[in-house]
């Protein structure tokens, strides 16, 4: 009889509970128990190209764009702005703006280049 166990895991300061399962219990239930090996034999060896450049651009472009350009507008309306609440609202709206322009930016250019649908 295989019983499920809880490990704790630790990730700095909060814990998660992950369940295990016995390996022979999880491959007793399962349709494909047979060419598993098979299959994830030929998911490992799948070639492709390298989808770390597509993944910078669509998630950390943005991100390090939005964080520039916040920094950048909050120094610019400290300046010219009458109250700290106007230079917030106004330096999150501009730089949300140059961050949404640099995603259509990159969008037009991926699908003149014919990588996007």
């Amino acid at each position: 009889m295989n019983i499920s166990a809880i490990s704790i895991i630790k990730f700095g300061l909060t814990f998660i509970l992950v369940k295990t399962m016995a390996e022979k219990e999880f491959c007793d239930n399962c349709n494909q128990k047979h060419d598993c090996g098979s299959i994830y034999h030929q998911l490992g060896n799948t070639k492709g190209p390298s989808v770390v450049v597509k993944v910078v651009i669509a998630f950390l472009l943005p991100l390090v764009v939005f964080i520039f350009s916040l920094a950048a507008f909050q120094e610019i309306f400290s300046k010219t702005a009458s109250s700290q609440r106007m230079q917030t609202v106004l330096s999150l709206v501009s730089a949300l703006l140059v961050t949404f322009s640099c995603i259509l930016i990159v969008r037009v250019i991926n699908k003149r280049l014919g990588q996007v649908g």
